[in-house]
Order: structure tokens, then sequence, then C-alpha cells
């Protein structure tokens, strides 16, 4: 052995002896953090995800379903009435300035947006495809036209009841109409879900708002650049993410309102390129959407299976119903709460009906997917590799495929639109989590300060480590903020319903008037 130290090879080989040892013992970590974590909070994951007896549907997918279809009959398809009023008002027709709030109509969408447009539309979009066949696009599009009617309930609650303060800024969200809205009412419990939403919130910003997109962003750069230690990719996004978070809502809204429109020029225009270059493939494409979604053309699961992979990834990616964006909305400029809820159904049109079915078109009209005679179900045909569970890696390799088809260099373009997805869903989601935090320990720049720096600290550790039970359970704690806010929606709505007949009636009366400068 001592001779072969001696040797230029072996000499080598030693100094790279403790970089080898190294990286083993940083995988063991995780896997040993993996074990004991999964061990510990595997029964919550389980629950949360768990599917319905004798299907495959999960049954958190139902309970935001069926909420977004109540909402929607019982303020009478409001994203139907509404939404050209939703476009004057982000456009500012209605924006006073001189309203208590901290950003504008257009800015507290981008903001939202920031959030909700990521990965989903990407990765999330082609394994549902993938899984669910064409089909599910349809599906996908009414979950999220029905989800409309879930952000316009939280964001309307969550401007009401939003704490004011003297310097100007505003705090609020599901934990403070949880409080606000149940007292008024005379309900027990208010308190209680506040807090249990708060800290679901926390645990959803520190892990699937900010782990898991470092992550993600550390390994598109890797593919173009290289493989090389991920803590550095994590030190570069805290530090540019801590830039902009310390500026508090307002620096936020000044990043995502160039940040989003910017991501959705690119990745849209790309889309829309290929659509208009096989232009005549796309009333074939519309109708395998259509036969697929009540036939399932073959799919494992037929009709069903078309229509859980549709809910599930309009669940997934718009967050209708999780309340996170209601916190968001709460920091607009307006003195009518439901002009925000208006405002804030135009998401899960943008984010759903708009970008998710881009995506869907085009890996429909690309012709990488097929059917397998076999199996009857649908493979990539460039790898030949079944797309079977949803895993984010197969749904990007299969969406810059799509992609490819039309653009040879689109592979970049797509590592540039997840890494800017991954950078505007982390600063949104740190403000959601620093509205949480605040909420249980107090106002006050020390302990804003504190968040952030933990938060930007997580950045790294999501980049550096691949910690897979962290993430299942951050995920899980997303959608445990769903159980709790829809429980709270349930018992608020009528005052929901109030608000929006006095505003829609005086507007109608032209005692509400465009704001002239």
């Amino acid at each position: 052995m001592k001779n072969f130290l001696t040797t230029g090879v072996g000499a080598a080989a030693a100094s790279a002896l403790p970089m080898v040892a190294s990286a083993q013992e940083a995988v063991g970590m995780d896997q040993r953090i993996n074990d004991i974590f999964a061990g510990s909070t595997g029964w919550f994951v389980n629950l949360i995800f768990m599917s319905l007896p004798g299907t495959n549907f999960p049954w958190i997918v139902l309970w935001l379903v069926v909420a977004a279809s109540v909402f929607t009959l019982y303020f009478g398809f409001i994203q139907i009435k509404a939404f050209w009023h939703a476009i004057s008002l982000v456009k500012g027709d209605y924006s006073d300035p001189d309203d208590s709030g901290e950003v504008s109509h257009f800015q507290a969408l981008t903001t939202a947006l920031s959030g909700t447009v990521g990965l989903g539309n990407i990765a999330g979009v082609a394994v549902a495809v993938g899984i669910g066949g064409p089909g599910a696009t349809f599906w996908m599009i009414l979950a999220g036209l029905l989800g409309m009617a879930s952000k316009f309930t939280e964001c309307t609650l969550g401007v009401k009841y939003r704490n004011e303060y003297a310097d100007g800024t505003v705090s609020g969200g599901p934990m403070y109409y949880m409080t606000k809205g149940f007292k008024e009412r005379g309900l027990p419990l208010g308190g209680f879900l506040a807090i249990v939403f708060s800290i679901f919130t926390i645990g959803g910003a520190l892990g699937g708002g900010n782990m898991f997109q470092a992550n993600q962003a550390h390994a598109q750069l890797a593919g173009i650049i290289g493989d090389y230690p991920g803590w550095i990719t994590g030190i570069v996004f805290a530090a540019v993410v801590f830039s902009v978070i310390v500026g508090g809502i307002k620096s936020i809204a000044n990043v995502t309102e160039k940040i989003v429109p910017l991501m959705g020029v690119i990745y849209v225009g790309a889309a829309l390129i290929i659509l208009i270059v096989e232009y005549d493939k796309i009333g074939w494409a519309f109708g395998q959407i259509f036969e697929g979604a009540f036939s399932g053309l073959g799919v494992a699961g037929g009709l069903v299976g078309a229509l859980i992979q549709g809910f599930k990834r309009a669940a997934f990616s718009n967050e209708a119903g999780v309340g996170s964006a209601a916190i968001a909305h709460s920091a607009v400029r307006t003195k009518e709460p439901v002009t925000e809820g208006v405002v804030s159904l135009l998401e899960p049109f943008i984010d759903t009906v708009v970008i998710c079915t881009m995506t869907a078109l085009v890996i429909t009209i690309s012709g990488v997917l097929v059917m397998d005679p076999e199996t009857g179900r649908f493979i990539l045909n460039e790898a030949g590799t079944a797309i079977q569970t949803v895993d984010g890696s197969s749904g990007v390799q299969l969406t810059s495929a799509a992609f490819a088809t039309g653009f040879s260099w689109f592979p970049y373009v797509l590592a540039l639109a997840v890494i800017l997805f991954a950078f505007s869903t982390m600063i949104s989601w740190s403000y959601y989590g620093l509205k949480a935090w605040t909420y249980l320990f107090g106002e006050g720049k020390t302990k804003e300060i504190v968040f952030k720096v933990i938060f930007c600290l997580f950045i790294v550790v999501g980049a550096a480590a691949n910690l897979g039970a962290v993430i299942d359970f951050s995920d899980a704690m997303i959608f445990a903020m769903a159980v709790v806010n829809i429980t709270a929606l349930y018992f608020l709505m009528p005052i929901v319903k109030r608000e929006m007949k006095s505003y829609f009636a005086r507007l109608k009366s032209g005692e509400i008037k465009k704001f002239v400068d």
C-alpha cells in the first residue's frame, strides 16, 4: 500500500480518498436523516395522500375538487360572471393609490402566481398525460376552472380580515380570517385552526416551497454545467433570495411583476411557436383530449385514470383552496375585499387552463408519446421508457423531448425556466412562511429577519442534500393546509356572499366608478 501511494497515480488517488470518503459520508448522512424522518413522519404523509378505498384517487384531491364545485355553485359561477371585471382590476381601472395596502392588484397577482407556476406546469403535466393520456388535459382544465371559485373565496376573506398597521404594512391570510371571522360569527376553535394552519404553512414553506425548489434548480444547472457540489448553488440562490425578501412584500412584488410575465412569455411563447408550426394537428390534438377524457384511449384505468390524473395535476399546480394565495393577496391596496377575490380567480386560469394546457398540447402534438399495444400504457417514444410514476425527472424529460421536436435547443430554455420558476416560488413562499411565523411569534423586524435567515439556510440544505422524506413531509404539510383552510371557508362563505352581493350591486348602480387620476 505504501509503495502504491508513492506513485503518481497512487498519490492522486490518495488525495482523492478524503473527497470520496466525504461524499460517501454525505450520502450516508442523507440516508440516515431520510430513514429517521420517514420513520417518524411517514404516517402523516400516508394520511394526507391516502387513496380512497378501491381507487388510486387521493382523498385530498377530492376534498379540493368538491370544495371548488361547492363554491362555484354557491357564488353563481363567479369565475364566469366576474372574469372581464378581473382583467379591468388588474389593469388598474379601479385602483386608488390612497387605499391602504402595500402592492397593486397586478403585483399581488404576480406574487401569488410566482408561487404556483413552476415545475408542476412542466414536469407534472407531462406525467399526468403520460399516465392518463391526452384526456387528462380535459379534467385538468375543468378542475382549474372550478378552482377559480376557491381562490375567489379565500382571497376575499384574506383582505377583509387582514391586519393593517400604522406604518402602512399589512398581514393577512387564513390565520386571520379564521380568528376574526369565526369570532364575528360566534364560532369556536378559530384560534386553534389558525395556529395549526400557521404550523403547516411554515413547514410547507421551508420544504416544498424552498428545499425542493433549490434541489431541482441545482439538478438543472448540474445537467448543463456538469456535476458540482450542491451547496454552491444553494449559497448563490440563498444570497439572491435574501437580497429580495429582506425588503418585504414590496421588494418581492417588484421582482415578481417582472419575472412572472418573463417566464410566461418564454414558456408560452415557445409553446405557441410549436403549435403554429404544427397548426394542422391542433384539431386532432383536441379530438384526442376529448375522446381520451371519456374513453381513456386504452390507458390504465380508462376514463377514471384520465380523470384522476387531470384532477391531481390541477390541484397540485394551482393550490386553489390551500390558502397560500390569500396571504399574498391580502397585501393589496384596496378598500373593497371582493376586488382582490375577483383578481385572484385569474390565477388558476393562467396557471392551469393556459400554461398547463399549453404543455399538454405540445406533448400530444409532438408525438413523443405512443401507446404500447401490449400494456395499453403510454411510453416515451424517443427513449422507450414508460412514464408510470409521478416522477419529476421523467416529467421534465418528457416535456423537454416534446419541445425539442420543434426546437433542438429547447432543453436549455427549459433549464432556464426551471431555475426561474424555482426562484420565484422560493421568494413567494418565503412571504407565506413569514406571515405564518409572525402570526405565531408576533410582528417585529428582528423576528422577521430570524425567519428570513432560517429560510435562506434551508435553501443551502435543499440544494446540497437529497432528503426525499423531508420533501414528502413538507408537501403533505402544504396539502394539510387545505384541510384546515377549506374547513374554515365552508363556515365563512356566507360572509363572502354578502360582500359579493354588496360590491356588485354598487358597481352596477354606478356607486363604484373607475378611478380617475
